[in-house]
């Protein structure tokens, strides 16, 4: 069985306003703080998550899809 790829793109939902948009997620590295375009909340992750796209995202981060875990937090 051949392992899937891990999808890149994930909608970012802020909790703040609910404005919503669609990021790349980078592969090397979680991402530990987001920006809301529309009302300049800081986004960090919830407890327990590894990062904004695993907190808030529509597909978690790639090291988690690939159940590999994150090596930038451990998690």
């Amino acid at each position: 069985m051949t392992p899937t790829a891990p999808q890149l793109e994930s909608v970012l939902t802020c909790p703040e306003c609910g404005h919503a948009r669609r990021e790349v997620m980078p592969t090397d590295a979680c991402q530990f703080f987001y920006e809301c375009e529309h009302c300049k909340a800081v986004l960090r992750p919830k407890a327990g998550g590894c990062c904004v796209f695993c907190s808030y995202g529509s597909v978690k981060c790639p090291p988690v899809q690939m159940q590999q875990g994150c090596s930038s937090c451990g998690a």
